[in-house]
């Protein structure tokens, strides 16, 4: 009997297949070892570092049961054992058993998003501290740290101002208002992207709107209904209604310079 199957389960099989000869053509896994493997885990072994599809090969080879668990495992204390971006205070923890590399494998996944001005401190500071607590502080820290530098060399309105992002960081890290002032230079420019793509979908309806005018006439009342409709949204300043009521409205005045 046949069984019908979905697009994503063909394409699941697809990527299981091809993560499998990819181990085997590279030498590092015998075929008898592929039982020991959950399908999950082959993908993700595909997906790991040359270094850790050996680790992760070996144990299979020894008969351990693969399943992704096991391979995100193995990462993280490859990640954690071979980063250059960890002090050797906390490598040793780690290889100890006295700092898990689950929690020192996000750390470093941020820290790479930096440059190189802004990891002393965190550096410092974990050497300093080698717990959990101070790695899940500086994990968050450094996420927001990366999403503030990210989001601030998109804001263009900057440029027209003195603002100096490095001076504004520092004023936030020391009021510990760092998740907040993020936040917000991300949604600045996320509003500037949406005020550009607004601009450039406004411009493109009203060009439209006006080819179809200058192509009907009085005798096609319902196109020229429509577009008289559309006249709160082609005209420079735009009128949409904030709910179904229309109790509440935005207005916005577009000054094509």
């Amino acid at each position: 009997k046949q069984h019908e199957i979905t697009k994503s389960q063909a394409y699941s099989l697809i990527q299981l297949a091809n993560s499998a000869d990819t181990l085997l053509a590279e030498g590092q896994l015998q075929p008898e070892a592929i039982n020991n493997f959950s399908k999950n885990a082959f993908v993700e072994t595909a997906k790991a570092a040359p270094e850790v599809q050996k680790l992760v090969s070996e144990a299979a080879q020894e008969g351990e049961q693969i399943t992704r668990r096991e391979v995100k495992q193995l990462a993280d204390q490859w990640t954690a054992m071979n980063s250059e971006l960890l002090p050797e205070e906390v490598k040793e923890k780690a290889a100890g058993g006295l700092l898990p590399p689950r929690h020192l494998a996000p750390l470093i996944k941020e820290m790479e998003k930096l440059p190189d001005s802004h990891l002393r401190e965190i550096q410092k500071e974990v050497a300093n501290n080698p717990d959990v607590d101070t790695v899940k502080n500086l994990t968050t820290d450094a996420r927001n740290l990366a999403k503030y530098l990210d989001a601030a060399a998109q804001v263009q309105t900057f440029s027209k101002g003195v603002v100096d992002v490095e001076l504004a960081l520092e004023e936030a890290l020391r009021l510990d208002c760092l998740n907040t002032t993020s936040e917000l230079v991300k949604q600045a420019a996320n509003l500037e992207q949406t005020v550009a793509k607004l601009y450039t979908t406004w411009k493109r309806l009203s060009n439209l709107a006006d080819r179809l005018y200058v192509d009907t006439g009085a005798s096609n009342p319902h196109l020229r209904s429509m577009l008289n409709c559309l006249e709160a949204l082609t005209n420079e300043v735009i009128e949409v209604d904030l709910d179904d009521a229309g109790e509440n409205m935005v207005r916005l005045k577009i000054m094509d310079e």
